[in-house]
Protein backbone atom coordinates (compact mmCIF):
# COMPACT_ATOMS: atom_id res chain seq x y z
CA UNK A 1 0.00 0.00 0.00
CA UNK A 2 1.37 3.54 -1.40
CA UNK A 3 0.92 6.17 0.87
CA UNK A 4 -0.34 9.58 -0.59
CA UNK A 5 2.44 12.84 0.14
CA UNK A 6 -0.06 13.85 2.70
CA UNK A 7 -0.37 10.70 4.67
CA UNK A 8 3.45 10.98 4.60
CA UNK A 9 4.33 14.14 5.93
CA UNK A 10 1.68 13.43 9.00
CA UNK A 11 3.10 10.29 9.81
CA UNK A 12 6.42 12.20 9.59
CA UNK A 13 5.23 14.91 11.91
CA UNK A 14 4.07 12.34 14.43
CA UNK A 15 7.50 10.77 14.69
CA UNK A 16 8.76 14.76 14.87
CA UNK A 17 6.65 15.40 17.62
CA UNK A 18 7.72 12.75 19.74
CA UNK A 19 10.97 13.72 20.81
CA UNK A 20 9.72 18.02 20.07
CA UNK A 21 8.28 19.59 23.35
CA UNK A 22 8.07 23.37 23.32
CA UNK A 23 8.48 24.62 27.21
CA UNK A 24 8.15 28.33 28.93
CA UNK A 25 12.03 28.50 28.34
CA UNK A 26 12.66 27.25 24.91
CA UNK A 27 9.24 27.06 23.07
CA UNK A 28 8.18 25.21 19.48
CA UNK A 29 8.82 26.82 16.46
CA UNK A 30 6.43 25.19 14.47
CA UNK A 31 6.43 25.27 10.76
CA UNK A 32 3.04 24.46 8.21
CA UNK A 33 3.66 24.39 4.80
CA UNK A 34 0.72 24.36 1.86
CA UNK A 35 0.69 24.60 -1.62
CA UNK A 36 0.45 28.21 -1.50
CA UNK A 37 1.51 29.61 1.13
CA UNK A 38 3.87 28.73 4.41
CA UNK A 39 2.98 29.57 8.04
CA UNK A 40 5.08 29.62 11.33
CA UNK A 41 4.06 29.50 15.15
CA UNK A 42 5.70 29.89 18.59
CA UNK A 43 4.01 27.29 20.31
CA UNK A 44 4.47 26.98 24.77
CA UNK A 45 3.28 23.57 24.80
CA UNK A 46 2.98 23.19 28.38
CA UNK A 47 0.24 25.68 28.42
CA UNK A 48 -0.91 25.05 25.14
CA UNK A 49 -0.21 28.77 24.20
CA UNK A 50 0.76 30.42 20.96
CA UNK A 51 3.07 33.16 21.69
CA UNK A 52 4.01 34.54 18.54
CA UNK A 53 2.86 33.95 14.66
CA UNK A 54 3.42 34.71 10.94
CA UNK A 55 2.67 33.63 7.57
CA UNK A 56 2.79 34.77 4.02
CA UNK A 57 -0.97 36.13 4.69
CA UNK A 58 0.60 38.67 7.10
CA UNK A 59 -0.65 42.17 5.68
CA UNK A 60 2.61 43.50 6.39
CA UNK A 61 4.41 40.90 3.88
CA UNK A 62 1.17 40.10 1.65
CA UNK A 63 1.57 43.24 -0.34
CA UNK A 64 5.66 42.44 -0.89
CA UNK A 65 5.24 39.01 -2.29
CA UNK A 66 4.58 37.96 -5.64
CA UNK A 67 4.14 34.78 -4.55
CA UNK A 68 3.65 33.09 -1.24
CA UNK A 69 5.08 29.76 -2.22
CA UNK A 70 8.81 30.27 -2.92
CA UNK A 71 11.71 30.15 -0.74
CA UNK A 72 11.84 34.06 -1.12
CA UNK A 73 8.78 34.40 0.57
CA UNK A 74 10.19 31.85 3.68
CA UNK A 75 12.87 34.13 3.87
CA UNK A 76 10.75 37.34 5.04
CA UNK A 77 7.77 34.84 7.22
CA UNK A 78 11.36 33.87 8.83
CA UNK A 79 12.70 37.33 9.60
CA UNK A 80 9.23 38.80 10.51
CA UNK A 81 8.77 35.78 13.28
CA UNK A 82 12.19 36.04 14.88
CA UNK A 83 11.15 39.99 15.03
CA UNK A 84 8.16 38.70 16.81
CA UNK A 85 9.83 36.74 18.70
CA UNK A 86 12.39 39.47 20.35
CA UNK A 87 9.52 41.55 20.59
CA UNK A 88 8.08 39.07 22.75
CA UNK A 89 11.38 38.14 24.65
CA UNK A 90 11.69 35.05 23.25
CA UNK A 91 15.52 34.56 22.01
CA UNK A 92 15.78 30.20 22.08
CA UNK A 93 12.93 28.16 20.60
CA UNK A 94 13.13 24.10 19.45
CA UNK A 95 12.32 23.99 15.45
CA UNK A 96 9.83 21.24 14.59
CA UNK A 97 9.37 21.45 10.63
CA UNK A 98 5.86 20.10 10.69
CA UNK A 99 7.07 16.60 8.84
CA UNK A 100 8.23 18.32 6.12
CA UNK A 101 11.70 17.59 4.59
CA UNK A 102 14.25 19.99 6.10
CA UNK A 103 14.81 21.56 2.28
CA UNK A 104 13.60 24.27 0.43
CA UNK A 105 10.99 26.35 1.98
CA UNK A 106 11.13 24.96 5.17
CA UNK A 107 15.39 25.14 4.88
CA UNK A 108 14.40 29.09 4.34
CA UNK A 109 12.21 30.33 6.89
CA UNK A 110 14.51 28.13 9.15
CA UNK A 111 17.93 30.18 8.40
CA UNK A 112 16.29 33.58 7.91
CA UNK A 113 15.46 33.25 11.50
CA UNK A 114 18.74 32.19 13.13
CA UNK A 115 20.44 34.72 10.96
CA UNK A 116 17.69 37.44 12.43
CA UNK A 117 18.62 36.18 16.21
CA UNK A 118 16.80 33.53 16.93
CA UNK A 119 18.32 30.40 18.53
CA UNK A 120 17.83 26.70 17.17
Amino acid sequence: MKLTRKESVHRRHRRVRRKVFGTAERPRLAVFRSAQHIYVQVIDDTKQHTLAAASTLDPELKADLSSGANCEASTKVGQLIAKRCSNAGIAKVVFDRGGNLYHGRVKALAEAAREAGLDF
